[in-house]
């Protein structure tokens, strides 16, 4: 099950994060929203303590989600070190999140 935080939360639970975090932004009548929220807790739990997950209800946070441009939802940033390093704007089917996710946090150029 994922974490939800809110605006106040936010730099302490995503940007300054020493794992990955994986960021889910939604809202309680985006029925997409919920269709990926078990592959994600899936992901998390592949991944175990090397990435974090958390929601972001973006009706009730609309500074993030205009901060962070979400026009769609289900949205899915994935931050790292304080900065995003990947965004999914639609639903993506859990292999295809595996894999994104297998790319980005394990390429052997970048530097942790």
């Amino acid at each position: 099950m994922q974490a939800g935080i809110s605006e106040g939360a936010f730099n302490q639970e995503v940007l300054e994060s020493t794992t990955p975090v994986l960021v889910h932004f939604w809202a309680p009548w985006c029925g997409i929203c919920r269709l990926i929220e078990p592959s994600l807790n899936l992901l998390l739990k592949q991944y175990g303590n090397r990435l974090k997950l958390v929601g972001i209800n973006a009706d009730e946070n609309l500074k993030l989600a205009s901060r962070y441009r979400i026009t769609t939802l289900p949205t899915v940033l994935l931050f790292e070190g304080g900065q995003v390093l990947h965004r999914l704007d639609s639903y993506q089917r859990r292999e295809e999140l595996r894999s994104i996710l297998q790319e980005l946090l394990v390429a052997p150029a970048r530097s942790r």
